[in-house]
């Protein structure tokens, strides 16, 4: 036949634009508005309501960033609707744009008793209208600033209040009433769904051939002047193409309701908070409309923002969860990042997130919904097992910038060898619109075709753009046995979990670490948020372990709601735009300022706990909250601190300008400019510093990376970069026997940076404090160690172990992993040998084999300065502590770690403090010491093998106990290979890297 496949396809897809989607509404109606614009920060709508309102009209100027307008509508639908096949809806169009929905303005449709209607949204501007003929609402309409702006990357002034102006950004479109044709809607929907098909078939395809004379034809049917009035005929004509059945193997798309909202990001916390609201009131309104559409929501902090400050939407939510339209999932507080949260902090996040969703819904989840966090920790698989989960979700990896992860529905395995199913949906994206272009490439996608037959389709507008659409659950309808697509169904998570578990038997297997091959940069921006984080982890520690301490020895009150509460504020702030530094300046500045708080509720609950366990008295006393002695004093103990052993410290000043510091144990050498050219290990009888280079060193290199700016650090930075050399000054502020310090003072570009290296008897680790008065930007700032150790791969901390990564590049995943994540320290050794490099708030490094191959260079990320999304991020005062201790098993790393990151606390009391536990085994850490969550008073001790070896222990308790038990994390009684408990200790035979968790109930 003769024809233009293009032409054809043009012309329909004019007639659909021209005609039918402007023929959808048969008539609308202006509605009488007033408005009232708070003067700062948004109000409750019992306040907004009482205000004075001015009138206003369609194109009204609104909108000053981050301001909120409150539009009072009100109006009568016209008499005689509606008509036979057609619906009333109030039409809100803000001024929105269609290229950013979740970045820009956002409205929340109220009625006047206080409940909520819906959200309306670039792509959700219909609300449904059944209430009676007379209109009364109020439209809460949010100014947010579209920081987005396409993601150009260009710095912006919108991210603080300080700095965004008060400028209107938008303009008022319309709020009418309007009679929506319901037939007209539907043959677009139609048309869509058709369309969008052919346009993805191979146009010599005999099914898209057929689509397109079959809607070339359908065009006739439609008379341009009366698309009303002809639908229904068109409509009937599409139905062959639109029965035509799937292929008895095509693919099954489980299409998931879904919302990506950020709990903070391109705005702050308290915006995130109405962005789920707006969100939540639509899902629940297309679950009244659709009893078939389920929706899955993550993230128990956004339900317990609804229950604190939007009860209503709550109500109707714990409703449709009951019916199972409503799906939480992930069972963690927040989605936070897995990279950077320490171990008991990971934790959690499961515990926190599972016991919200069973006390309030009576649900337990079974999966990790991680979609967008930027990596996952190796030990996650554990983690995950010992809440009582089993399946992990995300799609993140998919945006690699070297490598294509293999598969999408596989085993995972975690650093100790427990296993989850995990499941990466084929279609890219955690927003799909279930445009038939989304669905094919999920089929063509899809790694496991063969042996598996189904994959989930997340689909809906983030970030507050809305959420699903009517639109889009028409298309899954019309997709649900269509020929020439994959098979689409509404559904939840579980149903594809449950369906992939009995039909694909054997999996393939990843093994730990999934690194993902961009947003290398996360790990070092925003450095106080991760110093807030770090410290405020470790607070929690001492304040859980004295707290109880003191409950059992003295009988004093469990602070439960403070932990509780500053432990769900922890949780928040390890999200994965705040922790990882990628959200603007207004939500870091608040982080540091709820860091401040937080850290010192902690330091009052901790003085309250110690001054009960030490009792009255003037001994000076050690507070040990580490799992290992310290300076004599036992760990999880208190006892006067002993006096260092071992040689004094050695200090010799050269002619040139150098210094060496010896102690029996180290010989350094330290030049003028305050690095370390020599470091003999005297012990070990061997140099480690590699002759020729300098360790100590600081090294400032541009940072510009190709986009991101705030999360990538782009490989071709080492191409730049500058040894900073020279210092201004270097001088001995601290000289005794037991402690030498040397100062070094150096300004270089804006900044100025003053440096102590610490020297202590008995200790082979130097201690290095950088204080920083920062003023760079587009900088990036590492701080150097050249090894003479030749190692093949790295040792670093992460959560309840390590993991190890090779530091040559034979592969495209090894050279791809050129910026990687330790926690409290990083090992490298040989046979024999080793270095550690321990600190108390880093977590980006490099490590990389030296030319020659026969050294290792470990390198500390301390500082960057994006312009993007924050153009003030990092600008001012750090403080990083930095220890190298040559000679150091991983053993010795751990130890480190601990102690670094729980600097000494001294009180003044009675006397020694005997430990609630004593391990025998050093292998064996203690993680956590704390009270059941259960407030029953049982002792809960959370443990771990951390050398990654089977380790054999007894665990002794100081106190009388009947019948100790292993439990998961959520405390229920688990099976637990390996513990067995007597009336006297618990016996532990652990595998490498397992995770214990022990409840002892009080006699």
């Amino acid at each position: 036949m003769h024809g233009n496949p293009l032409l054809t396809e043009g012309r329909i897809d004019r007639f659909v634009a021209e005609r039918i989607v402007p023929a959808i509404y048969r008539d609308r109606v202006a509605l009488d508005l007033t408005a009232w614009s708070a003067p700062g920060e948004p109000v409750p709508f019992r306040d907004a309501v009482d205000q004075a309102y001015e009138p206003v009209r369609p194109g009204l100027a609104w909108g000053a960033p981050w301001s909120t307008t409150w539009f009072h509508v009100t109006g009568s639908v016209p008499e005689g609707w509606p008509a036979a096949g057609t619906a009333v809806e109030l039409v809100v169009d803000l001024g929105f744009n269609r290229d950013n929905p979740g970045f820009q303005a956002e409205g929340l449709v109220w009625r006047v008793d206080g409940t909520t209607i819906k959200g309306v949204s670039p792509f959700n501007q219909a609300v449904p209208w059944g209430e009676g003929t007379s209109i009364d609402v109020f439209v809460e309409a949010a100014g947010n600033p579209n920081i987005a702006s396409n993601f150009g990357f260009v710095p912006t002034p919108y991210g603080d209040l300080a700095t965004a102006g008060t400028d209107p950004q938008y303009e008022l479109r319309c709020v009418d009433v309007a009679l929506r044709d319901v037939a007209v809607w539907e043959l677009w929907q139609d048309l869509t769904a058709l369309v969008g098909l052919m346009k993805e078939l191979p146009a010599e395809s005999t099914r898209a051939a057929s689509i397109r004379y079959g809607l070339d034809a359908v065009i006739d049917l439609v008379d341009p002047h009366d698309v009303p009035g002809t639908a229904a005929v068109a409509r009937a004509a599409l139905r062959p193409l639109l029965d035509a059945p799937a292929s008895a193997s095509a693919h099954r798309a489980i299409a998931v309701g879904h919302a990506h909202i950020d709990s903070a990001w391109l705005w702050p916390l308290r915006e995130t908070v109405r962005k789920c609201a707006r969100t939540f009131s639509n899902v629940l309104a297309l679950m009244d409309a659709d009893p078939d559409f389920v929706f899955a929501c993550s993230s128990a902090q956004q339900y317990a923002w609804m229950k604190e400050f939007y009860p209503d939407i709550f109500d109707r939510i714990r409703k449709k969860v009951a019916a199972g339209q409503f799906v939480p999932v992930g069972g963690m507080w927040v989605e936070s990042d897995t990279n950077m949260p320490g171990s008991e902090a990971m934790a959690r996040q499961m515990v926190a997130g599972k016991r919200f969703f069973l006390e309030e819904f009576g649900v337990e989840t079974q999966d990790v919904w991680l979609p967008d966090s930027f990596g996952y920790s190796g030990a996650l698989p554990q983690i995950v097992r010992a809440a009582g989960s089993r399946w992990f979700v995300s799609q993140k990896l998919s945006w690699n910038d070297t490598d294509r992860m293999p598969h999408h529905t596989f085993t995972w395995e975690g650093i100790d060898g427990s296993r989850v199913l995990t499941h990466f949906p084929p279609v890219d994206t955690y927003n799909s619109d279930l445009s038939a272009k989304e669905l094919l490439h999920t089929e063509a996608n899809f790694n496991e075709k063969g042996v598996a037959t189904s994959s989930i389709v997340p689909y809906g507008w983030g970030d507050g753009g809305g959420g699903p659409t009517r639109e889009m659950i028409a298309s899954a309808h019309r997709f649900g046995n269509l020929e020439g697509a994959p098979r689409v169904e509404l559904g939840s998570p579980n149903t594809f979990f449950e369906r992939a578990e009995t039909e694909f038997t054997h999996p393939p297997v990843w093994s730990g670490e999934m690194y993902l091959e961009f947003h290398r940069g996360t790990y070092t921006s925003q450095a106080r948020t991760k110093r807030g984080n770090r410290r405020t982890e470790h607070l929690l520690r001492e304040a859980e372990l004295w707290a109880t301490t003191a409950a059992v020895q003295k009988g004093t009150e469990y602070p439960y709601d403070e932990l509780e509460t500053i432990w769900h504020t922890t949780l928040l702030h390890q999200f994965h735009d705040i922790l990882p530094g990628s959200s603007i300046g207004w939500v870091h500045r608040q982080a540091e300022e709820t860091y401040t708080r937080i850290g010192a509720e902690l330091e009052a609950l901790i003085s309250a706990s110690a001054a009960a366990v030490v009792g009255t008295g003037d001994t000076a006393l050690l507070l040990n909250a580490a799992p290992h002695s310290r300076d004599g004093v036992v760990a999880l103990g208190a006892a006067p601190v002993e006096a260092p052993v071992g040689e004094p410290v050695h200090l010799v000043r050269e002619d040139d300008g150098t210094i060496s510091v010896r102690n029996g144990l180290i010989d350094v050498h330290v030049t003028a400019g305050g690095q370390i050219d020599s470091l003999v290990d005297l012990v070990a009888d061997r140099e480690v510093v590699p002759a020729g280079t300098l360790a100590n060193l600081l090294q400032l290199h541009r940072d510009t990376p190709a986009k991101w700016d705030a999360w990538d650090i782009d490989t071709e930075y080492r191409r730049v970069g500058t040894d900073l050399l020279d210092a201004d000054s270097r001088e001995v502020v601290t000289e005794t026997a037991d402690v030498l310090v040397v100062r070094t003072t150096r300004t270089f570009g804006s900044s100025t940076l003053v440096q102590e290296l610490t020297f202590r008897r008995g200790s082979a680790a130097i201690e290095i404090v950088t204080d920083i008065e920062w003023r760079e930007r587009q900088k990036l700032l590492k701080l150097a160690f050249p090894l003479d150790v030749h190692a093949d791969r790295s040792a670093a901390e992460t959560q309840f172990g390590h993991v190890f990564r090779a530091t040559h590049t034979n592969t495209s995943w090894d050279a791809a992993r050129f910026e990687i994540c330790a926690h409290r320290w990083l090992h490298v050794g040989e046979p024999g040998y080793g270095v550690s490099v321990a600190n108390d708030a880093t977590y980006g490094h490099d490590v990389t084999r030296r030319e020659g191959g026969t050294g290792t260079t470990v390198r500390l990320s301390l500082l960057r300065a994006p312009v993007f999304p924050d153009p003030e991020a990092d600008q001012g005062h750090h403080r990083l502590t930095t220890v190298l201790h040559a000679g150091a098993s991983i053993a010795d790393a751990i130890e480190d770690g601990y102690r670094t990151n729980l600097p000494a606390r001294v009180v003044q009391g009675a006397g020694p403090v005997t430990p609630l536990v004593v391990v025998d085994n050093p292998a064996i850490v203690v993680e956590a010491v704390k009270l059941a969550e259960d407030r029953s008073g049982d002792v809960i001790v959370r443990l771990y093998e951390s050398l990654g070896g089977h380790a054999k222990g007894t665990l002794t308790p100081s106190f009388a106990v009947s019948g100790a038990r292993a439990v998961d994390l959520l405390e229920r009684d688990v099976e637990a290979p390996g513990v067995a408990s007597t009336a006297e200790a618990v016996q532990l035979a652990l595998r490498p890297f397992q995770i214990v968790t022990l409840r002892l109930p009080r006699v």
